[in-house]
C-alpha cells in the first residue's frame, strides 16, 4: 500500500510537471524550498527572514553589494594564506569567484538556499566544491578546513542559531575563521529589527562573547563598509595563538 501512494504521489508530480511551464514549475519548486527551510526556525525567538534567499532580486543584491569594501577586504585577509577554506553562507558565490586569483587557496562553500548555490554552479565554481547545506549543523568532518569566513550572514541568524553556527564554524575549521558583521553606530545592544531583513544591530562587545564561546582569541578590525544605522566589523577568531 505504501509503494502504492508513492507510485501515485509520483505520477502525479510528472503530471504537473508537464502541465506546468517550466517558469512556473521552478517557482513552485522554490517556494516550497524556502518554506522548508524556514520551518526549522519557526519558534525561534527573532524570525529570520529565509524566503528571500529563493528570489532573483536577492541574487542580484548579492552580486555587488560587496564592491570597493568587504571584497577587497577579504583578498587582504587571505592573500597570503593556504590550505582549504569554506565560505560560510556563499549565497551566488561571487566571493569564492573573488578569491579564485589565489592558487594557494582550495575554495569551498555552502548555503541554505539550493537555488543561489545553483547560481553559484552556473558561474563556474566546481559541483564538488559546493553544497546546501544550514550552517547551524554541518556534516562536514571536524577540523576540515585550514580556514573558514561569513560575510553579511551571521548578524541575521536567531541568536540561538548565531550559537550553533559559532560552534560548528570552530568545529570545523583548524586554524582561523574571518567574519564580517555589522555594528551598531550607537555602541549598545539594539537587538533584533527590522528593514530590508532582519538582522542584530548589537555591540562589538556582544559579538566578541559569542565568537569566544568557540575560539580561544578573538581580534577585531574595521571594515569600509557601512550603512545609516550600523559599521562593518571583521572578527577574527583564531583557534591558534602564536
Amino acid at each position: 500500500m505504501a509503494q502504492l501512494a508513492k507510485t501515485v504521489h509520483s505520477a502525479i508530480k510528472d503530471v504537473a510537471r508537464e502541465l506546468c511551464p517550466p517558469l512556473v514549475w521552478r517557482g513552485l519548486q522554490r517556494a516550497r524550498a524556502a518554506v522548508a527551510a524556514k520551518r526549522r526556525f519557526e519558534g525561534h525567538p527573532g524570525h529570520q527572514d529565509l524566503e528571500m534567499y529563493w528570489d532573483d532580486e536577492m541574487a542580484q543584491i548579492l552580486e555587488t553589494w560587496g564592491d570597493g569594501n568587504v571584497w577587497n577586504e577579504i583578498q587582504m585577509l587571505l592573500y597570503d594564506r593556504s590550505g582549504r577554506v569554506l565560505d560560510i553562507a556563499c549565497g551566488t558565490g561571487k566571493t569564492m569567484a573573488v578569491l579564485a586569483r589565489f592558487p594557494a587557496l582550495e575554495l569551498h562553500g555552502f548555503d541554505i538556499s539550493d537555488f543561489l548555490v545553483r547560481k553559484a554552479r552556473e558561474r563556474g565554481i566546481a559541483a564538488e566544491r559546493l553544497r546546501v547545506a544550514d550552517a547551524t549543523q554541518l556534516d562536514y568532518p571536524d577540523a576540515s578546513f585550514d580556514y573558514s569566513y561569513s560575510i553579511g550572514s551571521l548578524e541575521h541568524f536567531t541568536e540561538e542559531g548565531i550559537g550553533k553556527a559559532v560552534a560548528e564554524c570552530a568545529r570545523v575549521t583548524r586554524r582561523a575563521a574571518f567574519h564580517m558583521v555589522p555594528v551598531s553606530r550607537s555602541g549598545a545592544d539594539e537587538g533584533w529589527m527590522k528593514t530590508y531583513q532582519s538582522f542584530f544591530n548589537n555591540s562589538v562587545d556582544w559579538w566578541v562573547a559569542k565568537y569566544r564561546a568557540g575560539f580561544r582569541e578573538v581580534r577585531v578590525l574595521d571594515s569600509a563598509w557601512n550603512d545609516s544605522l550600523s559599521h562593518g566589523r571583521w572578527f577574527v577568531c583564531l583557534k591558534e595563538v602564536a
